[in-house]
């Protein structure tokens, strides 16, 4: 064999290599579409907001880009198939506050929160609306709580399914404002919606976005918005803190990736995500959902996370909603 055909020999032999190992910078990825699991329903406030970003990935990545919406156990399934996949940043997660609730229901969960992903960025929070169907008869936050304290149990709210944000943000409201209520819980938010504005349930309590044309029609009333402050979106609308003072919670929205997943594809995607959301397409999208954009730094929703992980374990634990 002469030197020059075993040099070259070597050199395919590292370039094979090289591949197999994945990116080797944020300029060689992606090579490949890329899929983002969505563990929760299609249509749901958090998809719809992964939604706007992802579809216009592929426009700056130069691959397609797949929604893969895996719903199950408040998120619980999705997310799993997701901490399990290969970290070449080839398969994404776009997730939201159930993510930092729902493991904490859970004696063992199938994976960690924490340690089994590296964050990328946030990309939005909202105010969950807390919602009622107008033949209820009621108007404000007082009126529910006092209809609630004469009707002991009588009167159910719904959500997407036990430990999610629908149920963890009312369950938060019943026990603060010492009310009795049942908690219905359903196989996704679509139904829920369905059923909210059919009158089957009367109150419930969902992320803006997927429920301001029903409130504008007439067809469900917003009572409350769930953050600390009222929301520039429904200005008129009170905040729950307003009669339950320390209320506070929101729905963030964002995209993160297993962990292992190659620094430099982190950045890419955290730098290409970025300049998607100082977008006036992208702004204006999120304005009509009825949320703001929010663009972080992976340190910085990395805290986040840790954050809202500890946060909603307290919530839990004190309310006693451990599923198994």
């Amino acid at each position: 064999m002469t030197m020059h055909r075993r040099f070259s020999l070597c050199g395919l032999g590292l370039a094979i290599g090289l591949s197999l190992v994945g990116p080797v910078s944020g300029q060689d990825y992606p090579v490949k579409p890329i899929r983002i699991i969505v563990p929760f329903g299609a249509g749901g406030s958090a998809d719809v907001l992964i939604r706007i970003v992802a579809n216009r990935l592929p426009a700056v990545l130069g691959q397609q880009v797949v929604i893969d919406n895996r719903t199950g156990a408040g998120g619980l399934l999705g997310t799993s198939i997701a901490a399990h996949a290969t970290p070449d940043g080839y398969t994404l997660l776009g997730t939201a506050t159930p993510h930092s609730i729902v493991p904490n229901l859970y004696k063992k969960a199938p994976y960690d929160a924490l340690s089994a992903f590296s964050p990328i960025t946030q990309i939005a929070s909202q105010p969950y609306g807390l919602v009622v169907h107008p033949s209820l008869g009621v108007r404000t936050v007082q009126d529910l709580i006092a209809l609630a304290k004469k009707e002991p149990g009588k009167h159910n709210y719904a959500s997407s399914g036990q430990g999610g944000a629908m149920h963890l943000f009312q369950a938060l409201f019943v026990s603060m404002a010492g009310i009795d209520l049942v908690h219905i819980p359903y196989k996704g938010s679509g139904a829920v919606r369905a059923d909210l504005q059919g009158g089957q349930v009367k109150i419930g309590c969902i992320g803006l976005s997927s429920i301001l044309p029903a409130h504008k029609a007439g067809q469900l009333r917003i009572i409350a918005v769930t953050t600390a402050k009222r929301s520039s979106v429904l200005p008129d609308v009170p905040s729950l803190s307003e009669t339950l003072p320390g209320y506070d919670a929101s729905l963030w929205t964002g995209f993160i990736t297993p962990a292992g997943t190659p620094p430099a594809v982190i950045d890419r995607l955290h730098g290409e995500i970025a300049k998607l959301l100082q977008t006036q397409e992208v702004q204006t999208a999120f304005r009509h959902a009825g949320t703001d954009v929010v663009s972080t730094e992976p340190k910085a929703f990395g805290a986040l996370l840790a954050n809202e992980h500890a946060k909603w374990g307290k919530v839990v634990r004190d309310l006693k909603l451990q599923v198994n």
